[in-house]
Formats: structure tokens, sequence, C-alpha cells
């Protein structure tokens, strides 16, 4: 192998090892924004819930205040009794 090789199989080794140097470096980047979002998102602190949720406890209320008049009307006929 001449010395012209191994110059330009060097020059092409220090060039990928620049390029990989470069790319940890943008993945580097990359996970420190993905860091900031997540804290940012944590500071806000909004969690996420089912829409479903929200109208089974509606549903459940609407289901107490039926049972609230059935339960007064059964109490006026006791009494009535």
């Amino acid at each position: 192998m001449s010395l012209e090789q191994v110059r330009h199989l060097l020059a092409g080794a220090l060039n990928s090892v620049a390029d990989a140097h470069a790319r940890s470096t943008h993945a580097k980047d990359l996970l420190d924004d993905y860091r900031r979002v997540v804290v940012e998102v944590q500071a806000q602190a909004q969690p996420w819930l089912p829409a479903e949720l929200a109208r089974a406890v509606e549903q459940i209320d609407a289901n107490h205040a039926r049972l609230d008049t059935v339960r007064g009307l059964l109490a006026e006929y006791e009494s009535r009794l």
C-alpha cells in the first residue's frame, strides 16, 4: 500500500469520524429539545381525562337525582299509610 493510499484512507476515516461527531451532536440537541418539552408539559400539569368519564359522572348524578325523587315519593306514601 502506498503512502498516498494510506493518506486517502486516513482522510476517509477522519471524515467519517467528523460525520459521526456531527450526527451525535445533532442527536444530543434533539434529546435536549425533548427534555425541554417534557419538562414544560409536566410543569403545565394538565392531565388527560377521557370524555366518557365526565359523561359517566353526569349520568350517575342524574340517576342519584331520580333515586332521591323516588325515595321522597316512597317516604311520602309511607307517611300517608
